[in-house]
């Protein structure tokens, strides 16, 4: 699925949507702050979470384990040219979040028991008519599977296996399918305290933690960039030169090297993907505009600055020439060669924060798409199918794991990146409406 298509589609569409509002994102990118900061936030608002709680949901599922892991695959795949591709569609993803999180609120419908929903499934009926229904359908059913917690499960049991049990007698290295069972246990336990709450406790939770992993992360990564500012120039001349050389891992083979830039890069800022359309739809807002530019600044913050901490790590340390295609165990090479020892345990710290914000949100997008698909009263149930995932997900290869989630990503884009292409003039006569009593009220001050 992940073939030229589907990054044509992607990138794109970005792009389209970038020079399509004459760069709104870059333009106003001081008020989303503002916006964020809830300057404008009004509790009477429809809506159930605030700006700040809807973008601190989206980035709880965004800012997770593709940060950490999923840059460390890209580089192993790919080499660093993949970086300066990620950081491409991120550019153009801010722009894709701004028309489909403005979209989620513009275009907002009811479930089955009345409450006001957002996401690209009701985006499609509400926006582009009750006739689109099978393409909502199509997003509905990947976005049951797509947001599944395996892949962070997945991750979670590994550092844990490879860290901590395997090198304290804890666990056999050729037999650790108990152990790994017990993990999944573990992270099944603390995961259901927050899940079963419904978007309200994730939303309070979320904010609590985003702030905390993202500065923790950052101010760990910044240490080590420190440690090995000789080299950093060099580093970052080489993902911009690599990036149409792929002399380092793909031999030359720079369309797949883009492929698997774009497709890592989707995995963690999820823009044009349609995942954060469910969070951002839940926002407290009667402006569809101010969501969709508090939206934007989610691949900014996820892509162009978690991400990047995250491959300059791995690429100063020299890590990245060691063959480990496992995205966690070479992350916590990176952090080991820097920090000694501690760093492994720095790892596994914001590995379990930024893994179980993920498991949080995710939760939520899954439940959403049973509700529009079998009615609000069942999607309850799914939440018992979601924590059985997490057991799964915690004895699987990465392999697998990867493959399926990819793939579910892949069907989600289409409904969403079509949805949106289709009803942008909806959203530029919203922002030009939106804009033009901004200015007149800031006059009238």
């Amino acid at each position: 699925m992940w073939g030229t298509p589907l990054v044509v589609l992607l990138v794109g569409g970005g792009l389209y949507f970038l020079i399509y509002s004459r760069f709104i994102p870059y333009r106003y990118f001081w008020h989303a702050i503002e916006v964020l900061r809830g300057k404008y936030d009004n509790p009477d608002d429809p809506g159930d979470i605030s700006h700040f709680e809807a973008l601190a949901s989206a980035l709880a599922a965004t800012v997770g384990m593709g940060n950490i892991s999923g840059v460390a695959v890209a580089i192993a795949v790919g080499g660093p040219g993949a970086v300066f591709w990620m950081w491409i569609s991120a550019i153009v993803g801010m722009a894709t979040k701004f028309f489909t999180c403005t979209l989620s609120v513009m275009y907002r419908g009811h479930d089955s028991e009345g409450h006001l929903q957002g996401g690209t499934m009701y985006i499609i009926t509400e926006g582009l008519g009750k006739k689109w229904k099978p393409l909502a359908g199509l997003f509905a059913v990947a976005g049951l599977f797509g947001p599944l917690p395996i892949f962070q499960a997945n991750q979670v049991t590994q550092i844990v296996r490879d860290f901590l049990l395997i090198p304290n007698g804890i666990s056999d290295p050729n037999n650790h399918f108990n152990t790994d069972l017990i993990s999944g246990l573990v992270i099944l336990a603390v995961v259901s305290l927050v899940i079963f709450g419904g978007i309200k406790r994730i939303g309070k939770v979320a904010s609590k933690m985003v702030p905390a992993m993202v500065v923790l992360y950052v101010g760990s990564v910044a240490y080590i960039l420190l440690v090995h500012v000789d080299v950093l120039g060099e580093y970052l001349l080489l993902i911009v030169t690599d990036a149409f050389t792929a002399n380092s891992v793909m031999g030359g083979a720079v369309g797949a090297l883009i492929i698997t830039g774009v497709r890592r890069a989707a995995f963690s800022n999820e823009a044009g993907i349609g995942t954060a359309t469910l969070a951002h739809g839940a926002a407290k807002t009667k402006e569809p505009v101010r969501e969709g530019l508090v939206a934007m600044m989610g691949p900014f913050i996820d892509t162009l600055v978690v991400c990047t901490m995250t491959a300059l790590a791995i690429l100063v340390t020299g890590v990245w020439t060691s063959g480990d295609v496992n995205g966690i165990s070479l992350t916590a090479s990176a952090f080991q060669e820097a920090m000694g020892p501690i760093g492994v345990y720095v790892l596994m710290v914001c590995v379990l924060i930024f893994a179980f914000s993920s498991l949080f949100t995710y939760s939520y997008y899954s439940t959403k798409c049973l509700g529009f698909l079998a009615g609000a009263e069942r999607q309850k149930y799914f939440n018992y199918f979601y924590a059985a995932a997490i057991i799964f997900g915690s004895v699987a290869t990465i392999e697998a794991v990867l493959n399926f989630t990819d793939g579910m990503f892949a069907l989600m884009a289409i409904p969403t990146m079509t949805a949106a292409i289709l009803l942008s003039p909806k959203v530029m006569s919203a922002a030009h409406d939106y804009f033009d009593r901004m200015k007149n009220e800031s006059l009238q001050e």
